[in-house]
């Protein structure tokens, strides 16, 4: 307004005597308010004109009144997008003015009331809208100079704000920026001002951009946190369903389910995905983990393989439902082995039964000749494969060990074999995993973290659109922003929070655990095909925990069963007791080889071989010199002696090499052979 104060008295000063006159001015300033009284005036001269036209006609009578009804009911109906009260205000104003014309053009403009009424009820009528014109005008000055003063305070003065969309505890507001002079990238520098100037918190606000635009987005904001009530975890959410389901594992700031998916669908148009869950510590990443793991195993169609260095400390109650677990070390060298071989095993199977991605109905046995590895058309009944999740928790040790080549050539394939990584660790920074790693995990659960790894967790796009799990650090156990294909882009930011798992949801999980091994998928034979032929016994004979049986609890001593091999003559032998001074067999040459003598190259040889089967039989298929270590002191020969028979056993067809320098995986005999 105050801009075009200013351009009017420019013109005043620039123009001729009228412009320049007190009255041209006051003739300005009235026009605006000037129409309704010029509708008074043309009124009645339209009556007075009417009088002389159709005086005393009873035809024009009929015509006139239906004429006024009309009218007033198309204005009715053409207000229909307006507000109430101005809808209302039009329809009174035009059913007044046609009944007093209507009268005047039949009666006469001044007949009884009729002079008395326009004299008195055309300048109300016309003053009520001067009067809604002054109202309008200033409450949208108002408006705007608050709108503009609060975008002014973050050096925003020339955007336009929108007319704003109002939800429960959510506003969305349309922002126009100065074309040529602001981008979408000043609205993000500035969303901490802008949380300031309204005293929320940085989490409360975020900026969409525009795809189409490069100056137009939407400004959300959230006023109320309607994250803090803390909700327990209560049970899976599709329990018996398929992983293609999506999986909840808490809710929006706006309560709206927190979901995400792990297989694709090419009718939603959907990509599969591995995910990353990074948090720090006390950030609510083990419930968050906990969350996601709960609702795979609650799945008719998935195995899921996994790797807990923490001897399963916060997964324990669910280890029934694993098809196979390890704690880490040779067992979880050999699992990613495993996970090598199935990858192309898998992607053999699909691609024979016609399958460009995993899909639900892969899992069953092949009964659709569509499905079918046939070549006459006919089903070929093949049984199905899960879905197959690798699950490696506090993967930073994990994958110093392994390298980082193992994990990103299993991340870029993994997805059109149906499985899905989920690597879980604190930092995801770039000591920790490689940047080719980590684009290779195209989800993130990105729980509270140091302010400085923000970018390491999320995207760029989404940090700038307002995310920011550094302000929550490990001050808001469970909120995380979750990154993930099916999930709306203007969902990025928005934060969420997971359920909490305290002591009555283990016995929920325990109840789960004994649902999965009941029910849950058998692993495929595809899948189990290329495990053992890869690792061997290290799966065939891979630790299972059935439902009920509860671990050792390394706190007290372990109760043994009594073995076949404790008995003598019927009568059970101490294994803890001190031996006799005498025991036969004590002069009996270690190996068939006398003590203190080394053995020979081909004895040697022998012995090497006999060890390895001895390590396959114990299920120990990855080894290294380092696993040697006794049976060197033993026999007097070094780590480098391994390290050439390792070697030689490799051009034998008896080792492979795995990623890790120095490690080789056994091969199985029959697959050797």
């Amino acid at each position: 307004m105050a801009r075009k104060n200013t351009e009017y008295v420019l013109d005043d000063h620039r123009g001729g005597s009228e412009s320049g006159s007190i009255g041209g001015y006051l003739l300005h300033r009235a026009k605006p308010h000037l129409p309704p009284w010029l509708g008074v005036a043309g009124t009645g001269l339209a009556g007075v004109l009417g009088n002389m036209r159709w005086a005393d006609s009873a035809a024009a009578g009929v015509g006139l009144t239906v004429a006024s009804v009309a009218l007033t009911g198309a204005t009715w109906w053409i207000g229909r997008n307006t507000s109430q009260q101005r809808r209302l205000h039009s329809a009174i104003t035009v059913a007044a003015g046609s009944a007093w014309l209507t009268g005047a053009c039949l009666a006469g403009p001044a007949a009884g009331p009729l002079g008395d009424l326009f004299l008195m009820g055309g300048p109300v009528v016309a003053l009520s809208w001067n009067v809604r014109m002054v109202m309008r005008r200033t409450d949208t000055d108002a408006s705007v100079s608050s709108d503009k003063g609060l975008l002014e305070k973050v050096g925003l003065a020339r955007a336009a704000i929108g007319a704003a969309k109002v939800e429960p505890n959510r506003v969305t507001a349309a922002i126009a920026l100065e074309p040529g002079e602001q981008t979408n990238d000043d609205v993000a520098k500035v969303l901490p001002r802008l949380a300031s100037a309204l005293d929320l918190p940085t989490t409360a606000l975020r900026y969409m951009p525009d795809a189409g635009s490069a100056r137009r987005g939407e400004l959300v904001i959230v006023p109320e946190d309607m994250l803090a009530e803390v909700v327990e975890y209560d049970g899976p959410s599709q329990l018996g369903g398929s992983i293609a389901d999506p999986l909840v594992i808490g809710r929006y700031d706006d309560g709206s389910p927190l979901m995400l998916w792990l297989p694709g669908d090419p009718e939603a148009g959907r990509n599969a995905t591995h995910v990353l869950i990074a948090g720090g510590t006390g950030s609510g990443k083990g419930d968050g983990a906990l969350n996601v793991l709960t609702e795979i195993v609650s799945r008719r169609d998935v195995n899921v393989w996994l790797s807990d260095p923490k001897s399963f400390q916060d997964f324990r109650p669910l280890l029934p439902a694993f098809d196979w677990a390890e704690e880490g070390g040779a067992g979880t060298e050999a699992m990613v082995e495993a996970l090598q071989a199935a990858i192309p095993a898998r992607t053999r199977w699909l691609g024979a039964h016609r399958y460009r991605q995993w899909l639900p109905e892969a899992a069953g046995r092949q009964t659709n000749p569509a499905h079918s590895c046939r070549t006459d058309g006919t089903a070929c009944g093949c049984e199905g494969m899960p879905f197959l999740v690798g699950w490696f928790e506090e993967a930073a040790n994990t994958l110093r060990a392994l390298g980082d080549d193992a994990f990103t050539g299993i991340a870029q394939e993994a997805r059109a074999a149906g499985v899905s990584l989920v690597i879980s660790l604190q930092r995801p920074s770039y000591d920790q995993m490689s940047t080719s790693t980590r684009a290779s995990l195209p989800s993130v659960i990105a729980f509270g973290c140091d302010p400085r790894d923000e970018g390491f967790a999320l995207p760029e796009t989404v940090i700038d659109s307002g995310a920011h799990p550094g302000a929550w650090g490990n001050r808001r156990p469970g909120y995380c922003y979750v990154v993930s294909p099916g999930i709306p882009e203007d969902r990025y930011p928005a934060p969420g929070r997971t359920r909490r798992f305290t002591s009555r949801s283990m016995d929920v999980m325990e109840q789960l655990a004994d649902w999965a091994a009941a029910h849950g998928a058998p692993m495929g034979p595809v899948t189990t095909r290329a495990a053992e032929g890869t690792v061997g016994n290290a799966y065939t004979k891979r630790r299972r925990h059935t439902p009920g049986s509860s671990p050792t609890n390394p706190t007290e001593p372990a109760v043994e069963a009594v073995e076949e091999d404790d008995m003598v003559d019927g009568s059970f032998i101490d294994p803890e007791a001190d031996l006799p001074d005498d025991q036969p067999g004590d002069d009996e040459p270690l190996f068939g080889i006398e003590s203190g003598r080394k053995p020979s190259p081909d004895q040697a040889r022998s012995l090497f071989a006999q060890v390895l089967e001895e390590f396959e039989e114990e299920g120990r298929m990855i080894v290294g010199p380092r696993d040697f270590k006794d049976w060197c002191e033993a026999n007097g020969y070094s780590r480098s002696w391994v390290s050439v028979r390792l070697k030689d056993a490799y051009l034998d067809g008896r080792v492979e090499p795995t990623n890790e320098t120095g490690r080789w995986r056994i091969v199985p005999v029959l697959a050797a052979a």
